[in-house]
């Protein structure tokens, strides 16, 4: 799993923050040498709102608006990704598990994904995160993020004829507004949104992800996020009912009896 240097928390979220520093984050390393992932660190037990915090849970969009999300805005469970495109265990999820996330999860709209540029590589990584948002605008986000993660796609680079190039091979229609909108303020300012986002979180590397409010470090085994969906969609579908019975419940006067009832 990649790695960048520490930021200072804000004191707003600093509850979150130490949350998904102490679950997630300062137990992450190498499961051993040359391994493709990082070892387990989401304790995915029995009990679905076991490592589940809210602080964590509210930071989910769900604006149906939103263009570099995936799955319905309602789905019961919200899997929020911070990544760089030139991480590259961030490329081998992209690769190896989230197809199979999309096809068991967001097709039958069970799970919604939201990505969260969050560049830590330097110039490139702005770059690329800036036009994998342009790329968003014209519709293209997702096939941009296909193609940028490409298997050998990361070591090319992403200098401004590469981005060029992703952006053809994704489809995107408009060359000149994408080149456009990659260096405009809105582009810059979503990046920077995201980006503060997850250091406000605690977040120190890429990828890093919250499902439910449940924080997950690194390219886990399938089945890490596969339980953890599971047990979300769980919990969520048992608070739902539980709203359910407590709507339908009578209220105090709603049920007394009329003056011919013991007749």
């Amino acid at each position: 799993m990649s790695r960048s240097k520490p930021i200072a928390v804000v004191s707003g979220v600093a509850v979150a923050a130490v949350l998904l520093g102490v679950v997630s984050y300062t137990a992450t390393r190498p499961a051993s040498p040359g391994a493709a992932g990082s070892s387990s660190l989401a304790e995915v037990s029995a009990d679905p709102s076991a490592g589940v915090y809210a602080e964590l849970e509210a930071y989910a969009r769900r604006d149906a608006s939103d263009k570099l999300a995936l799955g319905r805005a309602d789905a019961p469970v919200v899997l929020i990704e911070y990544a760089d495109f030139k991480c590259g265990y961030c490329g081998k999820f992209a690769r190896d598990t989230e197809p199979v996330l999309i096809e068991k999860y967001v097709d039958n709209g069970t799970l919604r994904i939201e990505w969260r540029n969050f560049p830590i590589f330097g110039e490139e990584s702005e770059a690329v995160a800036r036009a994998s948002w342009a790329a968003g605008q014209q519709g293209r986000f997702w096939e941009f993020h296909r193609a940028a993660y490409a298997e050998g796609a990361k070591e090319k680079g992403f200098g401004k004829d590469r981005i060029a190039a992703l952006a053809k091979e994704a489809g995107v229609p408009d060359a000149a507004r994408f080149a456009k909108d990659s260096e405009g303020a809105a582009a810059r300012a979503a990046v920077s949104a995201d980006q503060e986002q997850a250091y406000s979180l605690g977040a120190t590397s890429t990828p890093s992800f919250l499902i439910n409010g449940r924080p997950i470090a690194g390219a886990q085994p399938l089945e890490t996020f596969t339980e953890t969906i599971e047990a979300a969609a769980k919990a969520a579908k048992a608070a739902k009912a539980a709203k359910a019975s407590k709507t339908a419940e009578p209220t105090d006067g709603g049920t007394k009896p009329g003056p011919d009832s013991a007749r």
